[in-house]
Formats: C-alpha cells, sequence, structure tokens
C-alpha cells in the first residue's frame, strides 16, 4: 500500500530484531498508530503474543483485523468465485460509458457520468478522478457484494481497500488526483489502465493465507485515550505522525471505501466533509508537543515499555527527533538506535524547508528508534 512512513524497510533493517528482543517479555503487543498494519501484523503472525492495534481511521482497523483478528486460513477459492460472481452482476447491470483515449473531454464526460450514480458511493464521488468509471463501479460492487461470514467479510474488505491503493490515479496518495494535463496524463492512463478486479484478487488471496498465532483486536480510537487502556507488562508500539497535514486529508478515498459512504465532495482532492475526516493533535504544531508528553506520560504511568520510532529531523508539525528523543527521556530510560528509512514527502513540491522540499515521492531519512523502559520509582 501506498502510504506515509510504512515501516515494512525498518522491519528488515533494525526493527525487527528489537521487536523480537523485547517482545520475549511482553505479556501484550500494543499498535497506538496502526496505519497499514505492517508492524501489528508482522509481530501477531510471528510471535505468540495478543495484539491490539489503535488508529483514528477505519481502513486502518480494517486492514489491520485482517491478520491480527484471526487465527486461521481462509479457504479463499470458493470465497472468490461467489463474491466475483455476485460483484459482476452489479456491474454488468451499470451501462458504463466506454473509455478508448483519454482527453479532457472524455476525462469530464467520466466526471459527469460519474457524478450521476447516486447509488454507488465511490463511484458518485471519484469516478473519473482518482479512477476510471470502470475501476469505481468495480470497486462499488464488490463493496456491496462483501462476503458475510465473519472474518471473512472484513478480509475482503481489507483486499478491496489496498487493491484501491494500488490503483489510485494520485502522486503517492489520495490527496489529489492526476488531471488529464500534458505531463500528468500518462500518469492518469496507467494508472486507469490497472486492474482493479485482479488487484483485489491477488491481495485476498494473499491476506486468507496470513493470520495471527493469537486472535487480537483492531480498534478505531485515539492513540492516547487507547493509551488509558495499558496495562504493566505491555509492549507499545509508537509510530505518531510527523506531518503538519492530517493524514485523514491523504486517505480519505480509502476510509470511504471502509465506511462505504462518505456524503458530498468538494475541492480539487474530492474531500468529504471534516466529520468523515478524523483530526489529530499530532498534526496540529500548538498541540503536537503537548499530546506526545501526554501519551509518554501515560505509557509511563502504566508501567509498561515502548518502542518509539520517528524521523530525526525536524517535521512539519512541529516536532523533530531531538524533541522526541528529550520528551521520552522525561519518562524513561532510553536506549536510541538510528537507522536509514524512507518516507513521504506527500507528493507535493514542499516548501524548501524541513526537508520537504522536492517531488519524489519516498526519500531516505534517518528514522530513531528509541527503546523505552520504565524508570524505576
Amino acid at each position: 500500500m501506498k502510504y506515509m512512513g510504512s515501516k515494512r524497510l525498518m522491519l528488515k533493517n533494525g526493527l525487527g530484531q528489537l521487536l523480537e528482543r523485547e517482545i520475549a517479555g511482553a505479556n501484550r503487543f500494543i499498535d497506538i498508530f496502526a496505519g497499514t498494519g505492517s508492524v501489528a501484523s508482522h509481530v501477531a503472525e510471528n510471535y505468540d503474543i495478543k495484539v491490539k492495534a489503535y488508529d483514528l481511521q477505519l481502513y486502518s482497523a480494517v486492514i489491520s483485523g485482517a491478520i491480527v483478528n484471526r487465527k486461521e486460513k481462509i479457504e479463499w477459492q470458493p470465497v472468490w468465485d461467489r463474491w466475483y460472481k455476485q460483484a459482476k452482476a452489479i456491474y454488468i447491470s451499470r451501462r458504463i460509458p466506454p473509455l478508448k483515449k483519454i482527453t479532457k473531454s472524455t476525462v469530464i464526460a467520466c466526471r459527469t457520468w460519474s457524478g450521476k450514480q447516486k447509488f454507488l458511493s465511490v463511484t458518485k464521488a471519484y469516478g473519473g478522478h482518482y479512477f476510471s468509471p470502470q475501476q469505481t463501479v468495480w470497486i462499488d460492487a464488490f463493496r456491496l457484494a462483501l462476503p458475510k461470514e465473519a472474518g471473512v467479510k472484513e478480509t475482503a474488505l481489507a483486499a478491496l481497500i489496498q487493491a484501491a491503493s494500488q490503483c489510485a490515479a494520485a502522486p503517492g496518495h489520495t490527496a489529489q488526483p492526476f488531471q488529464p494535463t500534458k505531463t500528468a496524463k500518462p500518469f492518469l492512463e496507467e494508472a486507469w489502465d490497472k486492474n482493479i478486479v485482479d488487484c483485489t484478487k491477488a491481495a485476498f488471496v494473499s491476506l486468507s493465507n496470513r493470520y495471527a498465532m493469537q486472535r487480537g483486536t483492531s480498534i478505531v480510537a485515539d492513540a492516547n485515550k487507547a493509551a488509558n487502556g495499558l496495562h504493566e507488562g505491555d509492549l507499545v508500539f509508537i509510530d505518531p505522525p510527523y506531518s503538519g497535514v492530517h493524514y485523514s486529508r491523504f486517505y480519505h478515498v480509502l476510509e470511504t471505501i471502509a465506511q462505504g459512504s462518505c456524503g458530498e465532495v468538494t475541492g480539487r482532492g474530492r474531500y468529504p466533509d471534516r466529520q468523515y475526516r478524523p483530526q489529530s493533535k499530532y498534526s496540529l504544531t500548538k498541540e503536537s508537543k503537548t499530546a506526545l508528553d501526554d501519551l509518554l506520560c501515560k505509557v509511563s504511568q502504566k508501567k509498561a515499555n515502548a518502542i518509539l520510532t520517528f524521523p530525526n529531523h525536524e517535521c512539519s508539525n512541529g516536532l523533530s527527533g531531538n524533541i522526541v528523543r528529550e520528551t521520552a527521556k522525561k519518562y524513561f530510560n532510553v536506549e536510541e538506535h538510528s537507522v536509514v528509512s524512507k518516507f513521504s514527502s506527500l507528493g507535493g513540491r514542499g516548501d524548501g524547508k524541513k526537508n520537504e522540499s522536492g517531488r519524489n515521492a519516498r526519500r531516505n531519512a534517518n528514522e530513531l528508534i528509541l527503546v523505552l523502559k520504565a524508570k524505576e520509582k
């Protein structure tokens, strides 16, 4: 999946070894900013420990839960055959205009047709923008035909979300779609040409064969509130936001697929109303430091240990590696590591400040890994 600050690389570059070392003495593993669920899923699949994953957005809980909440394989073939057959019937029932060549006029026509599909939420909101009408109708069809069985339904929905992320016509995230301009049109064509059915099937097959050693839980919740439920002996993974823009701005399309609807959308990014876009104190420059201090204080008070990761530079939300390091030292004995990772430029030009300039979607960066041990009173 396309995601800011994905931890997949770090799991192979130091983080995985530290997790293995620290999990040995833990009672539970708590991923408090789960994102794509890379870390929560890694722990659930490889260690005999209960995992709880928290995030502000539902799509994250769905993706994490597809593995964390299930402790057996899914026999994917019969499920897929039924799911695809039902979705195909819905897809065929829609008279989708053919799309032979992408031009400004054909894109406008796609957007006009999609905007009239009031019973197909994803198509109405994003058809002709992040996806072709054909792609969005398939997404809506798969969403409407989701399997009913517990565990299977969540896994199928997670596969659909992952496929949508892979096919979205956007530079890295779903903040703004590619436009049919001379420079962006090749990227738009490439994205609209992707087969959403094949991507969904591949994701479903992969997820069906992955499962937790112990059944855990994935929950939509604010990290600081979730910390109230920690216990002594927990190992908490803390990977707070580093962007001064709310993450819900970049993943509203995936959240719509998870929720099933989003209401009216506006702007070039096709943003839903704020009530559909969770707001985090960690993305507010005036509140991020207080939020981090409050979180680490709570974790310490619960006598839990933690592993915290953060870019080792100044970030647009007002936090920095130094601030995170010094805040942690107030409450914990700190063991510090540093690895090379990748972080997202958010797909934009940046302002030339704070390591966020340039066009590359992902760039190398030094990442702090702090192992936090509760201080003896």
